[in-house]
């Protein structure tokens, strides 16, 4: 009896109903319940932000997290890398606003008989409906889908085909704790920056692989917690998300040592013969 009171008294302290962002959370002391932020999401604090960071690295910006007390937050496993790396034009290097998608595992399987092609293409048809890119429909130019795959990860989530599609929303990159598929056009084309786990293929394709579950949701990637509209860097050093309130700190901080970095290296070009290139600045 005495533990059937205690589930009902756990029923009711921790089981609240589901909070918008115009609601205040009131819950049990030590309970915490995540919320998207509230930030200006217009087109001219996006773009005063984009134009902040443009150029800059994975390590200004972490330098950038250190001064104002988050070492190592925002920081994505390093085993979270980019398909190609362009040394010469840095295609592969990108910032954007995050979309988040989380995906979870599919409760269901084909099963058809041996044969029933018709029985497979109809189950495939059903299930892509389970995992859309419905996200597409809010994505915006300067955009980044970050892509929770809740260990599902023989599925290629970017492919060929709809990498081309996320390119011409204005979509700027792809980050996720799975994978890709048919990696050797999307390097080719190079139409869009995609990071994945060890860059890596996922060979089979969504339908009883997996269900997408919601998109601009807080999501955890690749031991981040990313919230909507966070600020996404990627470069050959990896993936850093910046929390969204503290985007022009970090920037301006980051961009002062990136500016001092790129004269002192200048001044060593000089000493070392070193044609000056893009990457420096001679002051």
């Amino acid at each position: 009896m005495f533990y059937r009171l205690f589930f009902l008294f756990c029923l009711v302290c921790f089981c609240a109903p589901g909070i918008t962002q115009a609601q205040k959370p009131t819950t049990p002391q030590g309970v915490r319940i995540l919320q998207n932020k509230s930030f200006d999401d217009s087109e001219k604090a996006r773009q005063e932000i984009l134009e902040l960071y443009k150029d800059l690295r994975v390590t200004d910006v972490c330098d950038g997290m250190d001064l104002v007390g988050l070492q190592d937050i925002g920081l994505m496993h390093n085993t979270i890398r980019s398909l190609w790396r362009d040394v010469e034009n840095f295609t592969h290097r990108f910032v954007g606003f995050a979309i988040t998608v989380r995906h979870v595992p599919s409760d269901v399987r084909s099963g058809q008989n041996s044969g029933d092609l018709a029985g497979f293409l109809k189950f495939k048809d059903k299930q892509y409906g389970r995992a859309p890119d419905a996200w597409t429909k809010v994505a915006r130019p300067g955009d980044v889908v970050v892509i929770d795959a809740n260990g599902v990860f023989e599925v290629g989530f970017i492919g060929s085909n709809n990498s081309l599609g996320y390119a011409e929303k204005g979509v700027v990159g792809v980050v996720t704790n799975a994978f890709a598929r048919d990696t050797d056009e999307i390097v080719k084309t190079k139409a869009i920056p995609v990071y994945s786990n060890n860059a890596l293929s996922g060979r089979g394709v969504r339908p009883g692989r997996l269900i997408a579950e919601s998109y601009n949701f807080p999501i955890n990637c690749a031991g981040v917690l990313v919230y909507p509209g966070d600020v996404v860097v990627a470069d050959g050093d990896g993936v850093i998300v910046v929390p969204r309130e503290l985007a022009l700190e970090v920037g301006k901080l980051a961009r002062e040592i990136n500016d001092e970095d790129q004269s002192s290296r200048a001044q060593r070009f000089k000493r070392l013969g070193i044609p000056l290139d893009e990457t420096v600045i001679d002051k």
